[in-house]
């Protein structure tokens, strides 16, 4: 005879679980300590300063 299970039950422990999975890849995603993000964000400040330096014409058109 077959195991009688609570469908229900079986939604909302499959979907419990899908949120786990999507909460896990969060964490990796967006997970990363202060230091590290105003590291990295200072970072990418200097490298867009020396590529605007590096420019000919402004931004605004003007030399």
């Amino acid at each position: 005879m077959a195991e009688i299970i609570n469908l229900r039950a079986a939604r909302k422990a499959k979907a419990r679980g899908e949120k786990d999975a999507k909460a896990e890849e969060n964490r990796v995603l967006f997970g990363r300590p202060k230091k590290a993000k105003t590291l990295a964000q200072a970072k990418k400040a200097i490298e867009v300063s020396r590529h605007e330096g590096h420019r000919l014409v402004g931004p605004d058109g003007a030399e």
